[in-house]
């Protein structure tokens, strides 16, 4: 802080911008709704500060100096943004709000979450914009604290730390493969799980691990992925055209006609949606039936 303003109470400046606006001392005392000896004592208080007398005689009242009158809209602006930011904060109104939010998002997360609210956002809130953006997970923490995302959907186990969160959904997992897949005609064990040739989504970019791995390495196991995508819809287009498997949501999995699907070779295959920003998405509500779910699994 510079020593000026370390000197300065804000009193004085509110006094100094009612006396540039009226000219006059009983008037600013008015405006002030304070005895005019109390602003003739403030002014003074704010010449010897200033170093400038500020306001002198004229003809028809006082006229302020070439320093007051360069101080005028500087000061006026200063006071009102002051004022603005210490003003309580306006109830956000839907219908009459006008502003674009940039959301990190999957393809999953976005079908899943964003895509059925997007009737009833056009109706409720007609002036609100939606850009959708790759989520870049070793980005995210940057982008948001540095305002160039609001938003992001990501996976609760694995999202940025430092960052508030609200959980959304949790999605179950399912292995799938093209319809007729010579694998899937009869329930897949563990050990038949690890032989097949599979692909995963790596929101990285050509990842071929995530956290089923991790979880397999703890039994001593290990997969065979060959394909790594960025996206679920170009996961489930190559399992349709492959003898490729992988796990998918159950929502992509299940409204695909093309796919076989069954469950995988052990429980609780899940992962919780949560959507992470600076100040904790508090717009946000969890959709109904939303719970704790254990580990991410693609």
């Amino acid at each position: 802080m510079h020593n000026s303003l370390r000197r300065l109470d804000l009193n004085l400046l509110v006094t100094l911008d009612a006396l540039l606006v009226e000219l006059n001392v009983t008037r600013a005392a008015r405006r002030l709704n304070l005895a005019q000896p109390t602003v003739s004592l403030q002014l003074g208080r704010l010449r010897q500060l200033l170093d400038d007398p500020l306001l002198l005689p004229g003809p028809r009242g006082m006229r302020p100096t070439a320093r007051a009158a360069a101080l005028r809209e500087p000061l006026r602006q200063a006071l009102a943004a002051l004022d603005e930011a210490l003003a309580p904060a306006a109830p956000f109104e839907p219908a009459r709000a006008e502003r674009t939010w940039r959301i990190a998002a999957s393809d999953h997360s976005a079908t899943t979450l964003l895509t059925p609210l997007l009737a009833d956002l056009r109706q409720q809130a007609p002036g609100i914009r939606l850009a959708l953006l790759d989520k870049k997970p070793a980005l995210l923490a940057e982008q948001l604290e540095g305002d160039r995302l609001d938003l992001a959907l990501d996976v609760a186990d694995t999202a940025a730390a430092g960052l508030r969160q609200r959980l959304l959904f949790t999605e179950h997992y399912l292995l799938a493969g093209r319809r007729g897949h010579p694998a899937l005609q009869q329930p897949v064990s563990l050990e038949t799980f690890c032989q097949l040739d599979q692909a995963l989504v790596s929101p990285s970019g050509g990842g071929f691990a995530s956290v089923t791995d991790r979880l397999l390495a703890e039994q001593g196991r290990e997969r065979r992925v060959v394909l790594s995508v960025p996206h679920f819809a170009t996961l489930a287009s190559v399992l349709l055209v492959s003898d490729l498997v992988a796990l998918l949501p159950a929502q992509i999995a299940l409204n695909h006609p093309g796919l076989q699907v069954q469950p995988p070779p052990w429980p609780s295959w899940a992962s919780t949606c949560c959507c992470s920003g600076p100040n904790a998405c508090t717009a946000i509500q969890p959709m109904p039936g939303c719970a704790n779910g254990s580990s991410p699994a693609s």
